[in-house]
């Protein structure tokens, strides 16, 4: 009985650290997830800005904002034509780091991009 009990131990010390490796891969992932939703909603804060008022700085500002302190790492390129009807286009682009040392610290791209007519 003794020797069941110590084998058990022995499995689940050999099973953990996989486990521990397969729960931090899945954060990981959902992290990612949250920074491609992030960008998404900025991209569309700064088409929305874009397509109200002519000033492309505005529009950049509403992506920062809208990204908070990784606004600063962000390339924002605003594409916005003077005639109304035409469309605005905002393009985020971010690099995020895997923060996990274990899957060696890569790095993801990570873009969005929104579209919307101008309206004055």
């Amino acid at each position: 009985m003794s020797g069941d009990r110590g084998s058990s131990v022995v499995e689940f010390a050999l099973v953990l650290p996989l486990v521990l490796v397969v729960l931090l891969g899945i954060v990981e992932v959902a992290v990612v997830a949250r920074s491609e939703i992030q960008l998404v909603h900025a991209a569309r804060e700064g088409a929305r800005e874009a397509a109200a008022s002519p000033d492309t700085g505005r529009s950049v500002a509403a992506v920062r904002a809208a990204l908070g302190d990784a606004g600063r790492a962000a390339r924002v390129s605003v594409r916005r034509p003077s005639h109304v009807g035409e469309k605005a286009t905002v393009t985020v682009r971010l690099t995020h780091t895997v923060a996990a040392p274990i899957f060696g610290g890569f790095s993801v791209d990570l873009q969005a991009q929104s579209t919307m007519r101008v309206e004055r």
